[in-house]
């Protein structure tokens, strides 16, 4: 099992509000690109989708279950069928979105249990909370040519030491997808 998180960010390093749908200053930086540099299987998942579990937090999942459903695009097919799993303690009905859950327990400890390869997008909070536990083995990063200057950082103030390892780089649409995992695959 591993925990893949994948993500937009900024040159800069910050990650909210990529679409707008947060409406804060600056919010829709990746969008702005056109909908080629964001649209489809940009994050190159292919497989991992269809053996894996999706985990969202619940604000990304609000959003994703209002768009994702209406969607019949070989990708949106997949992003429908793999099975998500919502860390929330505040949401109940899931059934906007097929195949979704909340998620059982504590985050961390659910994540431990987990068989399946775990792949969280967006979600800033759980993936925080993944980092503190030192569960997350990849980043798969959408870096886009926008230098923000403020919001929620992918990698936040206090942050621990990390040494990862560049698996790939390359340019997709407008930004550059980059593909992390840890230096030493043992946790």
């Amino acid at each position: 099992m591993s925990v893949i998180v994948i993500a937009f960010t900024t040159l800069d390093g910050f990650a909210s509000d990529p679409d707008g749908s947060s409406g804060t200053p600056g919010g829709g930086w990746a969008f702005r690109h056109g909908p080629e540099s964001v649209a489809g299987d940009k994050f190159r998942l292919g497989s991992t989708l269809d053996d894996g579990v999706l985990l969202l937090g619940r604000k990304t999942w609000q959003l994703f279950s209002g768009l994702w459903p209406h969607r019949d695009d070989p990708f949106s097919q997949r992003m429908n069928a793999v099975p998500k799993l919502v860390a929330t303690s505040t949401l109940a009905d899931t059934s906007a979105w097929q195949n979704s859950s909340v998620l059982d327990g504590d985050l961390v400890d659910a994540v431990k249990r987990e068989a399946r390869d775990v792949v969280v997008t967006g979600s800033l909070s759980v993936v925080h909370t993944l980092m503190a536990a030192n569960l997350i083995d990849e980043y798969r990063l959408l870096t886009f040519p926008t230098v923000l200057g403020s919001g929620t950082r992918l990698f936040p103030e206090g942050t621990g030491l990390a040494h990862l390892e560049c698996v790939s780089a390359e340019r997709v649409g407008a930004g550059t997808l980059s593909r992390y995992a840890r230096e030493n695959s043992g946790r």
